[in-house]
């Protein structure tokens, strides 16, 4: 690890976009932009006409690069963080799917110790923490979670995972409508763990007594959920009218139409609306046949399906894509993109005092992109991550 300084770019900073000056790099942390030039000899990178901006992070995400979370295999985590790191993501919060109580408990232990094993050696997205998709689902709105696992919600089952995860869960997403839902959400939320809202055919007032006992989040909006109705606006109607919770977007353009992500984004203000990929554990990979979350699956035309073609079953998005995307369909600015695929993801789940920030002293997790917002380099820790 060696120092060097920043300098020229556009940086994307807490407070503003600073355009030119120069951002240190010290013993692998941000030091602070300044407008001048520091002193000393460290080597200087001359990042002139290209954007500065916080490693993104990656709150919903179920593995990549052939290594999936229900895989129960800390080497296998290990592999996708590293290749997510080459794109661009720099945080991430492996994601379990929809699995029997002790199965699920078995990919929570092995997330852990895939992040309780790492020095700081290693150059990889860091684990922020665990992300429980499911169990505590609707049939209605499965889609590729495993129907045969669906349960009610518990918190003592919940406290079995977190003691396998050691104490890592940090998000957990449930269907509002469930029996014990707004008992579960209020435990969590006591405990400081984010719950959202998702694969669920709540109606409005149900999804709203959810909110108001403690639920900050709506997984994959639109997707997994009970539409917008004149009569009845259902989950998707509580998500765009409660300002102060975040909402997750699918961001390939095939989850869900450009048209749509801009009316939820006119909706909610791109402040609370989160970038994510829910991609799969084929991420990465070429078309074929894999297997996500116990289930058969077919990678085609840059989309994940059902093994039957029924229903898609998640993305092979890269969060640093759909970022270009936001801004290519002239959504957002550039600016805003950033954020909200670095800033915002960090917030909605609460780990903004570790990452998702250029600030002095945080670690200098960062991706260099050019003016078309393509990636030309990403560093973890101050290290570059080397390209395949």
């Amino acid at each position: 690890m060696s120092d060097f300084v920043l300098a020229g770019g556009r940086f994307v900073l807490p407070g503003a976009v600073m355009n030119g000056g120069y951002l240190p790099v010290v013993n692998g942390r941000f030091g602070a932009w300044s407008a001048e030039a520091p002193e000393g000899d460290a080597p200087v990178v001359d990042v002139s006409g290209k954007w500065v901006a916080p490693g993104l992070v990656d709150t919903h995400i179920h593995g990549f690069y052939n290594h999936a979370t229900t895989d129960n295999d800390p080497e296998g985590i290990d592999i996708s963080s590293a290749e997510l790191a080459r794109h661009g993501t720099t945080s991430w919060l492996p994601t379990t799917f929809t699995q029997g109580v002790e199965d699920l408990g078995r990919s929570c232990k092995a997330i852990a110790d895939a992040a309780a094993a790492r020095g700081p050696e290693f150059v990889g997205a860091r684990i922020q923490g665990i992300y429980l998709e499911g169990p505590f689902f609707t049939t209605k709105h499965v889609g590729a979670q495993n129907p045969k696992f669906l349960i009610d919600p518990s918190v003592e089952v919940f406290h079995e995972w977190q003691e396998q995860a050691g104490g890592r869960i940090i998000k957990s997403a449930l269907a509002a409508e469930k029996p014990g839902a707004c008992r579960y959400i209020a435990q969590l939320d006591a405990e400081g763990v984010v719950t959202a809202i998702g694969h669920s055919d709540a109606t409005y007032d149900e999804s709203l007594a959810a909110v108001n006992a403690g639920a900050t989040c709506f997984v994959h909006t639109y997707n997994g959920q009970r539409g917008l109705h004149h009569r009845e606006p259902g989950v998707l109607g509580c998500a765009m009218t409660t300002p102060n919770t975040f909402a997750e977007i699918i961001c390939d353009g095939k989850h869900v139409v450009p048209a749509a992500i801009k009316a939820l984004v006119e909706a909610k203000g791109w402040q609370h609306t989160v970038l994510i990929t829910d991609c799969l554990g084929c991420g990465g990979m070429p078309e074929g046949k894999y297997m996500s979350g116990g289930l058969p699956v077919v990678l085609k035309d840059n989309l994940c399906w059902l093994a039957d073609m029924s229903s898609i079953a998640g993305s092979v998005l890269t969060l640093v894509r759909g970022v270009k995307n936001m801004v290519d369909w002239g959504i957002v600015t550039a600016e805003q993109a950033l954020r909200m695929g670095s800033e915002i993801p960090a917030r909605s789940v609460r780990i903004d005092d570790r990452c998702g920030f250029i600030k002095p002293g945080r670690l200098a997790d960062f991706i260099v992109l050019d003016s078309e917002l393509n990636l030309v380099d990403t560093y973890v820790g101050g290290t570059l991550v080397p390209q395949a």
